[in-house]
């Protein structure tokens, strides 16, 4: 795939976004925490900027936090700015340094942590606590940073005896500290977190799974950039032991993640910079995780297809694909929204889409979004491989160009319930080497 450094500004709206990886294009988002409330999935990321005029450049430019909810089956809901620099009670006005955070549920209360470069000068990062009722707030900030913490990447542990852990650190050494029940203070001194191996470390994540203890973290190897790594322990404190890779290193830059288990899966959310290029300008993306039978995390291979299952009303980004056969993908030109098409279609090429719910059957239609430069083929929507069952066919259409972008529409052939993989065969003329660029489909009552 070929990538493009994006150059100004972007917008943004309240509104909900439609992806698979990445999962927000909009803007750039980085460090993703997920995590799961009442059976609801939410992402606390950062945000990355272009920095403006007279802002030294490369460096990370992170002025504010936005969050985001999972809604349908793939749907991600933007609620803004919950957190700006300047609203930090203790902090650096315009410092730009609003890193990774976290928010944690305990009874009835839920604590967003986050790390911002204090205006006392006291460390090179503090760590703030908000407080509110919702986990998408408003919440209420404490005035002052939590005394004896100073570092990075604050990442929460609430046990099963309802004792929580904060985790954090950035450099050779990583930290732990039990919270007092008011979550605003250490319980005791930091401690050191014993057992990891040597390298830059950071993005501390701690995890529970049964009775074991899982610390994964951002790892740097020599002469290898950021990997995930985790290590285990029989208690939160540790000592831990190291058990390897999560995932490797991508594109020589940072990584940062969180793992969370949602409707029975386990989903590894990390972040990548395919669309800007450039490794300060990064896009929150997920996979999901498997776990070996020794209790280990096997080692994910980032995707395009991501996670999620489109419904009906939601685009299927087919560009997203789990196969695809004798086509390309590349960025969407035109004046479409950022983001990928499926191209260089021949006869016979296909693309592969797995996990769309079609839920009731109530669907009768299906849209495309193409652009065609010519009007000679067609092609086709199949369930399960390229010769299974027809459901839905397009006629290729001419659009003006390559890169101008229409949608189209047809009935669906048959009822389809429940969720199924789908194919889309493009058919036209041997030799020609485009039929039709194809942006996403949609299905619709």
């Amino acid at each position: 795939m070929t990538k493009k450094i994006i150059i100004g500004g972007l917008l943004l709206s309240l509104q909900c976004l439609i992806a698979q990886n990445p999962l927000v294009t909009d803007i750039f988002t980085a460090d993703p925490t997920a995590r799961v409330f009442d059976g609801k999935l939410y992402v606390y990321p950062s945000h990355d900027i272009v920095p403006k005029e007279g802002v030294e450049a490369p460096r990370f430019c992170m002025p504010d936090y936005h969050m985001y909810s999972l809604e349908n089956g793939n749907t991600w809901k933007d609620y803004g700015v919950i957190l700006d620099q300047n609203q930090v009670p203790w902090g650096k006005k315009d410092s730009n340094g609003m890193w990774a955070p976290d928010c944690i549920k305990k009874g009835d209360w839920y604590y967003y942590f986050y790390p911002a470069e204090p205006a006392d000068q006291s460390a090179f990062r503090r760590i703030g606590v908000g407080i509110s009722k919702s986990p998408t707030g408003p919440f209420k900030w404490e005035k002052n940073y939590i005394a004896e913490v100073s570092g990075i990447d604050p990442g929460l542990l609430l046990d099963d005896d309802n004792k929580a852990y904060l985790y954090y650190g950035g450099g050779q050494d990583l930290f732990v500290a039990p919270l007092k029940d008011n979550m605003i203070e250490v319980a005791a001194k930091p401690i050191k977190v014993e057992g990891l191996p040597a390298g830059y470390k950071e993005g501390s994540f701690p995890i529970k799974i049964n009775d074991l203890y899982y610390l994964t973290f951002a790892h740097v190897f020599p002469n290898e950039g950021y990997t995930i790594g985790y290590a285990t322990s029989k208690s939160p404190l540790g000592p831990f032991e190291y058990r390897g890779k999560i995932m490797d290193n991508i594109s020589n830059g940072t990584n940062h993640h969180s793992i969370v288990n949602y409707e029975g899966k386990w989903i590894l959310f990390y972040h990548w910079w395919d669309i800007s290029g450039y490794n300060k300008l990064r896009s929150i993306r997920a996979d999901y995780l498997e776990m070996d039978d020794k209790g280990g995390f096997k080692k994910v291979k980032p995707t395009m297809r991501g996670i999620g299952s489109p419904t009906i009303g939601e685009k299927i980004e087919v560009d997203r694909y789990n196969e695809i056969n004798n086509a390309n993908t590349n960025f969407v030109g035109g004046i479409e929204p950022i983001g990928w098409m499926v191209c260089d279609t021949k006869m016979m090429s296909n693309v592969k889409f797995n996990e769309v719910n079609f839920d009731d059957g109530s669907a009768t239609k299906m849209e495309a979004r193409i652009a065609c430069g010519q009007r000679i083929g067609h092609f086709e929507v199949r369930l399960d491989n390229p010769k299974g069952k027809l459901i839905a066919d397009f006629p290729v259409k001419y659009t003006g160009g390559w890169n101008l972008w229409e949608t189209i529409e047809t009935k669906l052939l048959e009822k389809v319930t429940g969720k199924q993989n789908i194919v889309v065969v493009f058919i036209g003329e041997h030799g020609m080497e485009k039929i039709v660029n194809l942006n996403w489909l949609l299905l619709k009552k």
